[in-house]
């Protein structure tokens, strides 16, 4: 029995629980929308409307100075929002920046950078920006609402596959305020469109040649970020400078960001010149991914002398995925059993050990080293539901979580493996003949190229194409520069080549960029293996419907079964934490990202020049 002496104090939470079922009903029917700081995928923000600054970064950092960035590649456009070309792709974020900024402390929240809040209902069936009054692009011209919807109408028509896929999804704009716009979404179920609409870069209306916008340019991009371009010099460096004039300097959102005054990035064509590069101090740090040079190249005299400083940076991201990739286009990767053999040729296990120190982890699963991976992992109730419709798609160890690449033992010689390879090559209509495996039927040889650039990945698959060889295999390496290769994988235009993914905590709309159905015949996508999946595209469907974390991750590790299940690359490997060579000059903060790596907080030490 309630005591009388809180007759009131219960009277007034029974009025706040009626309040709050009111708002709750108004919340889920859709009719209820109110203006927000951020907005998260799942849950609330994790900073709220006052916060000051990201814990991850420094506010008190030292503005100034140079950072000097290398890169083993190059580019021939300066335009990173189409596909043509090789571009230049830190002009997003540093030159021309979205509506909001996405913190990397959470899988995918959205903070305030142009757009000063955001609006949406329960169901996500539209999404509302209020512009910061203040915010101006490079030359002092006000970002208006026509220049957002000038920016989501031309991304959409002209802009990277991706762009014209979300973009593509709204099928209402409109201009509701002298600094307010509002973009409505077909009633298809995906929740992520209001945070990828926020994340959407703003081009100058007035400054952007709509017409040729579809063409590679060196012409110098203007925005309303950080900095602005200073200098090109086509496959060679960029120089960027911060905008002194800034209008989001003092957002809580950029405090402790952009604290160098100018960001220069030099491309080499060799990562034997780019490293030599660095010993001799041209640049300030680099990522190191390969573990021979980080074993056996960094005891030079200057890292010694000059305190070269070496780390280890872990993140709670999946890791990224390097593979060899299948293109299922061509008719000698059609059969799964043929891609299963070749990728029981692939010897991990005498590949580490001799090239690479034993360093590496082997890759598997599109999530790996994150609670989103299904490797290993049993499928719980709810996955089985989702995947029920698409069991023929599936391999029964990798449903019930017990599949892993194959383990050689590391000879480079591993008979087992070459007989399990020879025995589905058999199956799939192939024969040895004078020791050369040719097609039953038509006599054909089992031949392929297998595309590069660098040195690097030169190496490691003309050791692969070795390991082929003893199946009677013929695999031709063909190395080219990077703006042919890049041009001929966004083309589809290769039989086997190179490929990473990296995955966020939060995947969603991106999938079917990478993986969808419709994206496997449109240039420009990374559904290089081109799959055609129903069950892939269902799960994807099934993680932007998600609202709850665990709804996320349910619908995650069942399309990590399916991409698993339908061995389109050869796995390679990765690195459980990034490691990181910089000169003591550069300075970061003490507290990592949940994304791990973060320049962007990094400075220059006082009285350093």
């Amino acid at each position: 029995m309630p005591d009388p002496a809180n007759k009131h104090s219960l009277h007034l939470r029974y009025r706040v629980h009626a309040a709050a079922l009111l708002f709750a009903c108004f919340a889920g029917s859709g009719a209820f929308a109110a203006p927000r700081h951020a907005l998260a995928m799942h849950g609330e923000p994790l900073y709220g409307p006052d916060f000051t600054h990201f814990r991850y970064a420094n506010p008190e950092a030292p503005k100034g100075g140079r950072l000097t960035i290398a890169a083993v590649g190059t580019f021939d456009s300066i335009n990173p929002f189409v596909i043509r070309g090789n571009p230049f792709q830190k002009v997003r974020n540093y030159v021309v920046e979205g509506l909001m900024a996405r913190g990397q402390d959470e899988p995918f929240t959205v903070y305030p950078l142009i757009a000063k809040t955001i609006e949406t209902d329960d169901e996500r069936r539209f999404v509302a920006f209020t512009l910061d009054e203040r915010a101006r692009f490079s030359d002092g011209q006000p970002v208006t609402a026509e220049d957002v919807l000038f920016s989501w109408q031309l991304l959409r028509d002209k802009g990277r596959p991706n762009h014209r896929l979300y973009y593509s999804k709204v099928v209402k704009a409109e201009k509701t305020g002298p600094h307010a716009v509002r973009f409505d979404f077909a009633d298809d179920g995906d929740r992520e469109l209001p945070l990828i609409m926020a994340m959407m870069p703003v081009l100058p209306k007035h400054a952007t040649d709509a017409e040729k916008f579809g063409e590679p340019s060196l012409a110098p991009m203007l925005g309303s970020g950080p900095y602005t371009i200073e200098e090109i010099r086509s496959g060679e460096h960029v120089l960027l400078r911060r905008n002194a004039a800034y209008w989001g300097r003092d957002l809580p959102a950029n405090r402790g960001h952009y604290n160098f005054d100018e960001l220069r990035f030099e491309f080499y064509r060799e990562a034997v010149t780019w490293l030599e590069a660095f010993r001799r101090k041209q640049f300030d740090f680099l990522i190191e991914d390969d573990p021979s040079r980080w074993a056996l190249e960094y005891d030079f005299p200057a890292a010694k002398s000059d305190g070269l400083i070496r780390e280890e940076i872990g993140s709670e991201a999946p890791k990224p995925i390097p593979a060899l990739v299948f293109n299922t286009r061509r008719a000698i990767f059609v059969d799964a059993r043929v891609r299963e053999a070749l990728i029981e040729l692939f010897d991990f296990e005498w590949v580490n050990a001799k090239l690479f120190h034993s360093a590496f982890r082997r890759s598997g699963s599109f999530f790996d080293d994150s609670k989103l991976s299904a490797r290993g992992e049993p499928p719980n109730e709810k996955e089985r539901e989702l995947l029920a419709p698409f069991l023929s798609e599936l391999r029964p160890d990798v449903l019930e979580g017990k599949y892993e690449p194959p383990v050689s033992d590391g000879s480079g010689r591993d008979l087992q493996r070459l007989r399990r390879a020879l025995q589905l090559l058999r199956q799939a209509g192939w024969t040895t003949k004078d020791n050369r495996l040719v097609h039953r039927a038509t006599g054909a040889p089992f031949r392929f190229e297998i595309l590069v650039t660098g040195r690097e990945d030169e190496r490691l698959v003309n050791v692969y194409a070795s390991m082929l060889a003893r199946a009677g295999i013929t695999a031709d390496v063909r190395r080219v520069d990077g703006s042919q290769f890049e041009q001929r994988r966004t083309q589809f235009d290769f039989d086997m080549a190179p490929a990473v993914w990296s995955q966020s905590l939060s995947p969603g709309n991106e999938q079917f960029f990478y993986f969808g159905s419709a994206s496997a015949d449109q240039p420009g996508t990374r559904n290089y293996m081109g799959m055609k999946s129903k069950a892939a595209d269902a799960m994807i469907e099934a993680t932007l419907r998600a609202r709850t974390p665990q709804e996320l991750r349910d619908a995650a590790r069942a399309l990590d079964r399916v991409l698993m299940s339908g061995n389109y690359f050869v796995p390679l490997y990765y690195l459980p934490k990034t490691r990181i060579a910089r000169w003591p000059h550069i300075e970061r903060p003490d507290t990592t990202s949940l994304y791990g790596v973060l320049p962007d907080t990094w400075w220059r030490k006082a009285g350093v020049r």
